[in-house]
């Protein structure tokens, strides 16, 4: 049986190891034993994903804490690979909150998870860097001796503030209080991915698939990248092909896309069990 102490320690080993590992996107149960079983080696949800999967906006007006827990849960059961989540901010402000978020992570088990430091709030989008580096040591407290690995995010350039010198600065702050992985989405070019990497001793998750210029897993890891995830992007591509193929029946009165879309019987064999071996 795949325990989850061992689905930790291959996850801390991805982090490890020389150049950088994908770890890609699922938003369900079903998308997790497709991933499974293309051949990645570690999943990490997407709150943006599964909240376009249940007719919701992402981020803080749209999903509750237990939401997220539930659905990652069942990604963890459809699947023997190490699963991380985005747990957004925390699911609060304070830092005890966030400590309890990530018990509650583990408990369902999740091997891994991130906090982030934007508050939710246009006015003021980001929290102060002693509250946001306070809120990383709490999590991190709260992660030892439990096989859980700790991802701090920086969230300026999300949020109109591509401030690249403070969000060094901030993973700095993460790094120091604690953090296993560092994560600033979307940084803006290549040069500024590597300086983050450069200047962090901890593994550098960066995202791919948003907008702007995407870059190669070999052209990340020379860059000192270790971890490549790619957020809400698969869910968005799937959503897209929908859209598309929609479009055609609705515009054309035809059904070409159908000839793109995976036979049922593909599908049916990785939907069931055995396919992904004993679960959890």
């Amino acid at each position: 049986m795949t325990t989850q102490k061992s689905k930790f320690d291959a996850f801390a080993a991805l982090h490890a190891r020389a150049g950088a590992f994908v770890i890609p996107n699922p938003w369900d149960a079903g998308s997790a034993r497709i991933l499974e079983h293309l051949g990645f080696e570690a999943l990490a949800t997407t709150s943006a994903g599964y909240a376009f999967s249940v007719g919701k906006r992402d981020s803080f007006a749209g999903l509750s804490r237990q939401e997220v827990l539930n659905n990652a849960a069942g990604i963890v059961a459809a699947t023997t690979l190490p699963v991380s989540a985005d747990l957004e901010d925390g699911f609060g402000m304070a830092p005890e909150t966030c400590a309890e978020t990530i018990r509650m992570a583990c408990e369902i088990g999740l091997v891994g998870g991130s906090i982030e430091d934007a508050t939710g709030n246009p006015a003021a989008p980001i929290h102060d860097l002693a509250l946001a580096a306070e809120r990383v040591q709490a999590a991190a407290e709260a992660a030892h001796d439990l096989p859980f690995l700790l991802t701090a995010r920086a969230e300026n350039f999300l949020w109109d503030r591509p401030d690249l010198d403070d969000t060094i600065i901030r993973l700095q702050a993460f790094e120091r209080a604690g953090a296993d992985v560092l994560y600033a989405p979307g940084l803006p070019d290549i040069e500024a991915i590597r300086l983050v990497c450069q200047s962090l001793q901890k593994p550098v998750n960066v995202v791919m698939g948003l907008q702007g210029t995407n870059y190669s897993v070999a052209e990340l890891a020379a860059a000192g990248v270790r971890r490549v995830s790619v957020g809400g992007s698969l869910a968005r591509a799937a959503l897209g092909a929908l859209m598309r193929a929609a479009q055609e029946i609705r515009d054309h009165g035809s059904f070409t896309y159908a000839s793109d879309a995976v036979p049922a019987r593909v599908i049916t064999a990785l939907m069931s069990p055995e396919q992904s071996g004993e679960r959890r």
